[in-house]
């Protein structure tokens, strides 16, 4: 299906690692399903001294080993090819970037500028787009981190915030363009079933969890400076928890969405200092194991300091103060080096308050509803049914939705949602600014606290974290998914 939608994609970074296995990737798949308008393009900026052909010879060899696993079209990638162009620019030189307006100067449509850079140039390539003018008719994407604190994010949105209005930034997130995300809105406002299931009086306890199996990888330098607080809760972790406790929005438009996920996050209850043992944990991954491989512990990682006291893993408690969720635990959970790569929400309902068919149906978990989001993205929902044979004796049952074999359309990946919501203007899925602002302020104090105390707790790599994680969960009689199967 065509768009009616001009327009110009200028990829700042466009020869990073992001670029290639992500952004172009998604871009592809677009424009083989025919979801781009036929006049849009794509310019390519980088450092590198390369001319076009040069440039696409480096797509060539990057990209393709990034497409989806439905494998490259080798009319549709020629033809997606024809759409690319490629211009040297130098940040520091004011005449590249008049270089790169007039290489835009006769391309119809909106302009998208995707910053696939370092937080340290948003500013100065902002800067220098407003000086000869292409700030006009633009829309602006800001990856992540977006600052290191509360006051360096908003250093960073006042900056961007004079050049571009706020209805021109598109803060990505790309968990928000998941399916499943995308799917959990639609279970809950869209079927009676669950919504009136979904609040304190019926649900127990909510895990969300993103572990990963790789480590830090070429990125010490950078993570050493960040960790998985800054890296993954403030961001990731905290949109999802957004989303999972939303009240209903009164229509899907971009502002209804993003007040309601701004009233969650300004219900997190404030974490006191004094309490932080309680409901935080943080731990760093020493030498371990993960499948049959031996892996190094953080602090020998290239880039890292062998005395870091930077977190690899976040386990959390939340609370929201608020009528619907008050008294419901929410844990939160993020790592690196752990025992799989998982990405996933477990809703656990309340058991039922009597039973006649015996204790199994009095137990915690019997009812959930788990969210996967990664690797396989499919939502679960668990119940209790009686055995065949003699006897009422229950054992757990689940209904499953797996949107690869349910539906006959290939499943769009987030990356590929999220930058046809750019080119179409949908603000919906992306960051406002005082939602950034609310994720920071409940942040910091977390952060303060751990840069005044000692060292994270270890753990081994290729196992679920500090054994901590699992106490905090203890003292709630519960326990993470993977504990109870």
């Amino acid at each position: 299906m065509q768009t009616d939608s001009s327009f110009t994609f200028v990829l700042f970074g466009g020869t990073g690692d992001l670029s290639m296995r992500k952004i172009l990737p998604a871009l592809y798949e677009a424009h083989r399903a025919g979801m781009l308008e036929a006049s849009g393009k794509i310019i390519a900026v980088a450092r590198h001294e390369e001319d076009r052909g040069g440039y696409l010879q480096w797509v060539n060899e990057h990209v393709k080993a990034h497409v989806s696993k439905n494998g490259i079209d080798e009319n549709a990638w020629s033809s997606f090819l024809e759409r690319i162009e490629y211009v040297k620019l130098d940040l520091g030189k004011a005449e590249d970037f008049v270089k790169l307006r007039d290489a835009m100067q006769d391309l119809p449509g909106t302009r998208v500028f995707y910053l696939a850079t370092g937080p340290s140039l948003f500013v100065p390539i902002c800067r220098a787009l407003a000086s000869v003018g292409l700030n006009e008719n633009a829309r602006i994407v800001l990856e992540k981190p977006l600052g290191y604190d509360l006051r360096s994010s908003n250093a960073i949105n006042d900056a961007v915030g004079e050049i571009f209005a706020e209805g021109q930034i598109y803060r990505i997130d790309h968990y928000l363009g998941k399916e499943p995300v995308q799917n959990l809105l639609a279970l809950r406002f869209g079927n009676a079933l669950f919504e009136p299931l979904w609040r304190r009086e019926w649900v127990e306890s909510i895990q969300i969890t993103i572990a990963e199996e790789l480590g830090v990888e070429a990125r010490g330098d950078f993570y050493d400076n960040t960790g998985a607080l800054r890296d993954m809760v403030q961001n990731h972790l905290l949109q999802l928890l957004s989303i999972v406790a939303m009240e209903p929005p009164h229509s899907m438009d971009s502002d209804s969405v993003r007040d309601e996920k701004l009233r969650v996050l300004r219900a997190l209850k404030p974490i006191d200092p004094r309490d932080i043992g309680k409901v935080a944990v943080r731990g760093q991954y020493h030498a371990g194991v993960i499948r049959g491989a031996s892996v190094p512990a953080y602090a020998t990682e290239p880039g890292v300091k062998t005395d870091s006291a930077t977190e690899t893993f976040v386990a959390l408690k939340v609370e929201i103060e608020n009528w619907r969720w008050a008294g419901v635990p929410f844990f939160l959970r993020t790592g690196k080096r752990l025992a799989d790569r998982v990405a996933e929400i477990v809703v656990n309902f309340r058991a039922v308050p009597h039973s006649a068919l015996g204790s199994s149906a009095l137990r915690p978990g019997a009812n959930r509803l788990v969210i996967r989001l990664q690797p396989n993205e499919t939502i679960r929902l668990y119940c209790l049914a009686k055995k065949p044979g003699e006897g009422m004796n229950l054992s757990s049952v689940h209904l499953d939705l797996a949107f690869d074999q349910f539906f006959k359309e290939g499943q769009m990946e987030a990356y590929q949602r999220l930058l046809l919501d750019v080119i179409h203007g949908r603000l919906a899925l992306f960051v406002r600014r005082d939602e950034q602002e609310a994720a920071w302020k409940w942040v910091e104090p977390i952060l303060n606290e751990w840069a005044a105390s000692g060292k994270p707790k270890p753990y081994a790599a290729g196992t679920w974290g500090p054994a901590a994680a699992s106490a905090m969960l203890a003292q709630h009689d519960t326990c993470w998914l993977e504990e109870e199967n």
